[in-house]
């Protein structure tokens, strides 16, 4: 019985390690030193390369090492096993503590202070208070709840949106289609936190952005993208932000990346620009995640935070 670790733009060496610490008694490959591909039990994956997965014949269960299982869920030959997402109580804070602190940069206009003290003016700026600023979180599964809780905790008036309808006590949440209209006009933040399907993909557009709302307590609306890059359309958001549609956009995630170096983004002024590191992965944290997994489904039990194959997630 063999795990396999399948993965590509990444460092390998510290998932490893981490499986190798933690479960010294396992068998660990890493693709390509896969050795008899009959003895994968396990493959776990971050934007494994298409084709491999057909080629393990007793193959379990795969586990994403991330939250999104776009990736995997892009082959074409993808064996009807069980897929598990992470669900992960430090990759859901290393989210939260991301979005915190871009909607309070935001908020607390301090790219505006970065402007001024720039041009070393001592300038104060008018500051609403929280209840003031009314934040939108797209997407309200563990990470998405978890953000809203903690900004409403904070004071911000939060809404979200998600496809099928949720409850979070003390957040206004919109649904579907129809809620999505009324969820944009009441948005001065927009969170997205949504996963990469079909459904999703080129969301963040001209039309959803001109839906945001005009009447907000802060300089005008913004963006916060740490979700996926293909839920936006980045020539939109770049006229958005040139036109002034958009105030600013904190991206944290691409449609091609790395970013290519002749991307405007890198210099625009009004975007913050992270290279994919919102909810950055912990190997020793996700490998004992992982390994309680593999513990629950060889003792019989079903495993945790599958993938519903005909949603993508």
């Amino acid at each position: 019985m063999a795990i396999l670790y399948l993965i590509s733009g990444w460092q390998t060496d510290h998932w490893v390690s981490a499986m190798r610490e933690l479960a010294p008694e396992r068998d660990v490959r890493l693709w390509p030193d896969a050795g008899a591909l009959s003895e994968i039990d396990y493959v776990l994956a971050w934007k494994p390369l298409t084709g491999v997965f057909k080629t393990l014949p007793n193959l379990k269960a795969i586990f994403s090492l991330g939250a999104g299982v776009d990736a995997i869920m892009a082959d074409p030959d993808l064996p009807g096993v069980p897929v598990a997402r992470i669900v992960d109580p430090d990759l859901t804070m290393r989210m939260t503590e991301y979005v915190v602190l871009h909607v309070l940069m935001h908020h607390r206009q301090q790219r505006r202070y970065d402007a001024v003290q720039a041009r070393r003016e001592w300038r104060p700026l008018d500051q609403p208070p929280a209840n003031a600023v009314r934040v939108g979180i797209m997407g309200l599964g563990a990470l998405g709840r978890d953000a809203a809780e903690k900004l409403r905790d904070l004071g911000f008036d939060v809404a979200g949106w998600s496809r099928s309808p949720k409850r979070v006590e003390g957040v206004a949440c919109f649904a579907g289609d129809d809620g999505l209209k009324p969820f944009l006009a009441r948005t001065d933040i927009l969170v997205c936190l949504l996963p990469h399907t079909p459904e999703t993909e080129g969301l963040i557009d001209r039309k959803l952005i001109a839906g945001l709302a005009r009447d907000g307590a802060i300089e005008g609306p913004a963006l916060i993208n740490a979700a996926r890059g293909k839920l936006q359309v980045e020539a939109d958001i770049l006229a958005a932000l040139d036109d002034g549609t958009l105030a600013h956009a904190t991206l944290d995630v691409f449609e091609t990346e790395p970013l290519p170096q002749e991307s405007p983004f890198w210099t625009h002024p009004r975007v913050t620009l992270t290279p994919h590191v919102a909810s950055d992965s912990d190997p020793l944290s996700l490998t004992r995640n992982i390994l309680a997994q593999i513990e629950r489904f060889e003792a019989g039990q079903p495993l945790e935070n599958l993938v519903d194959r005909n949603r993508g997630y």
